[in-house]
């Protein structure tokens, strides 16, 4: 078994579990107790999972969000293919403010060629934008928050609001007609809300998973939002009352 198929049995059957020994990970993903061992501190230090003597344990409480970590490695390809849409959707010479979260990551990836200002609001896709030869790219203050490293706070706030987009590229961690866009941290929900003011334009990128949820923090409505762009297996229910609504719905 490949590592990466390996490390993705033993996040799941953590999080299914809810706790499981070494033993019990080797006889389920047929390798050494040693590599089972060496696995774990792996996922440990991405956040994914808490590591103890002769075991692991899931990190994940109900309606807290899936670690960076985790979450950066699932549903990569789809992640991508949206990644792709929504750089068809920017035209070169255009301002846009790019939200945090592993969506956006993508998108600042799919950026990087291209002619445009850009204010990322995490220093991952501040990092995977810098360098990029004709991007100009700014940076809003703020404090990082550990793992995300999404930039939150007032300075993050007072930035966005000194400054006009064409575009906001905006992610979530729920998204539906009924209850509109939501996301698990209330100081990430803030910033959201100040990027989506401070922008002409809002793209929502969603994973297909993202319509079965709401999380704790209203970010806005579903009419603030311009465009979605998800995949082809999003709930078709959900996809039709956001176009009834006035939303541009695209699938990658």
């Amino acid at each position: 078994m490949a590592s990466t198929d390996r490390l993705r049995q033993i996040t799941d059957a953590v999080r299914e579990a809810g706790e499981l020994s070494v033993t019990e990970l080797a006889a389920i993903t047929g390798a050494s107790e040693m590599t089972v061992r060496r696995d774990l501190e792996a996922l440990a230090a991405q956040g994914v999972l808490e590591r103890f003597r002769g075991g692991a344990r899931n990190l994940l409480l109900r309606g807290e969000e899936p670690p960076f970590g985790l979450r950066a490695q699932e549903g990569l390809e789809a992640k991508r293919r949206i990644a792709a849409v929504v750089a068809g959707l920017i035209a070169d010479g255009e301002s846009v403010v790019l939200d945090s979260g592993t969506t956006c990551l993508e998108v600042a990836r799919a950026l990087t060629h291209r002619r445009l200002t850009v204010m990322p609001l995490s220093l991952h896709a501040a990092n995977a934008l810098t360098g990029a030869p004709a991007l100009r790219l700014l940076l809003p203050g703020g404090e990082p928050r550990a793992g995300e490293l999404a930039l939150t706070g007032p300075l993050t706030e007072a930035a966005l609001a000194s400054l006009r987009f064409d575009t906001a590229v905006i992610g979530c961690c729920g998204l539906n007609a009924a209850d509109g866009l939501t996301a698990y941290d209330l100081a990430d929900a803030a910033v959201k809300r100040a990027a989506i003011t401070s922008s002409r334009r809002v793209i929502a990128v969603a994973e297909a998973a993202k319509f079965g949820r709401t999380a704790l923090a209203f970010v806005a409505p579903t009419a603030a939002l311009d465009a979605v762009v998800t995949e082809s297996t999003a709930p078709e229910e959900e996809t039709a009352a956001l176009t009834a609504a006035g939303v541009t719905v695209r699938t990658a």
